[in-house]
């Protein structure tokens, strides 16, 4: 009886920890929100933010210019919301990944969606598709490397998740090899640069309709991963396990896959194709709450979208020129990496 008392006075401690460093994030969240309307050639300070945000609810007289309003409804707000977005989707992904595959070096690209998407989007560039062409291009051609993924998977009888890995190696590499080839024969001057930026990611053209193109697709994949956050929970501890404990485990990972696609196919549609977020905050969100995906998942959208935020707000000021998010969460997320790989005491549980 003791024993019991002891392990929910436990429980109870553990989970009012989990909240608060939930607060902790959502907080520091907001925090970067404010901040980057003040950062930036067109800084917005944060009592006149919050007096505009208030005039589009409250009858409040305007005594500033109608530019600060253009600034942050038409420029900062979408790109502001993109970038949580895309982080949050990619984090999210991630973290299911790596805990249906059980391998702590899966990244959100593993079944080729970013290489579909990066495919889509060169093709409908190479072709001078229209911007919203190019978007949707990409997000089709995530979908479709995805979907070549799993159909080949299904024809490998044994060992299912190797044969879903390699065959997201193939796929991958096919449709890298593919862009290679538009690249090869795209017009050096006008078509090739273009196609090049876009693969290195950026958030600098987003506009509001951007955001919500891709609004329900990630939001549908982070509700419906949430939702299952036992089921993830089981079958991250063995696919042997979760039988035993009744999960059809070929239709978790069914759903744990579409919705990762989806996720990641709508982020990288409108960013371009962002590595390292999907691998490396899933680690520091579960250094931070534990495995339980009751609150990983949460601490994974909650801190993707402050990385990526904070990323997009250092791509806008370190240089004159603004530099592609590819590279930064590079230069970031490879030496973070490595500091994990070399602190055995964090490795995967």
């Amino acid at each position: 009886m003791e024993t019991i008392i002891k392990e929910k006075i436990a429980e109870v401690k553990s989970q009012r920890d989990a909240g608060w460093k939930i607060l902790i994030l959502l907080s520091t969240l907001i925090l970067i929100f404010i901040l980057s309307f003040a950062l930036g050639r067109y800084p917005v300070p944060p009592g006149q933010l919050l007096e505009v945000l208030a005039s589009r609810v409250f009858p409040l007289e305007a005594h500033w210019n109608a530019t600060v309003e253009t600034v942050i409804f038409q420029v900062r707000l979408p790109r502001i919301f993109a970038a949580i977005l895309v982080g949050a989707a990619l984090s999210t992904a991630g973290a299911a990944y790596q805990g249906m595959f059980k391998n702590p070096l899966v990244s959100p690209d593993i079944l080729g969606a970013s290489a579909g998407a990066g495919f889509g989007a060169a093709l409908a560039i190479y072709f001078s598709f229209s911007m919203l062409g190019i978007q949707l291009m990409a997000f089709v051609g995530g979908l479709l490397a995805v979907g070549l993924t799993y159909g080949i998977s299904l024809r490998i009888r044994h060992d299912p998740m190797l044969a879903l890995v390699l065959s997201g190696i193939m796929i991958g590499s096919l449709f890298s090899a593919a862009i290679s080839c538009i690249k090869y024969i795209a017009d050096p001057y006008d078509k090739l640069p273009a196609i090049t930026f876009w693969l290195m990611g950026s958030l600098a053209s987003i506009t509001s309709r951007d955001v919500y193109m891709v609004l329900t697709p990630i939001l549908f994949g982070c509700i419906l991963l949430y939702l299952l956050r036992w089921r993830l929970n089981v079958l991250a501890m063995g696919e042997e396990e979760a039988r035993v404990l009744g999960i059809n485990t070929g239709v978790m990972k069914t759903i744990v896959i579409i919705c990762c696609t989806l996720m990641t196919a709508a982020a990288v549609s409108i960013s371009g194709m962002i590595g390292w977020v999907g691998l490396v905050i899933p680690h520091l969100a579960r250094m931070i709450v534990g495995p339980n995906y009751r609150v990983l998942l949460p601490a994974s959208i909650l801190l993707g979208g402050a990385y990526l935020l904070l990323v997009d707000d250092l791509a806008r000021l370190l240089a004159s020129m603004e530099i592609p998010l590819g590279i930064l969460t590079a230069l970031i997320g490879v030496p973070f990496f490595l500091y994990l790989l070399l602190n055995s005491k964090w490795g995967w549980k």
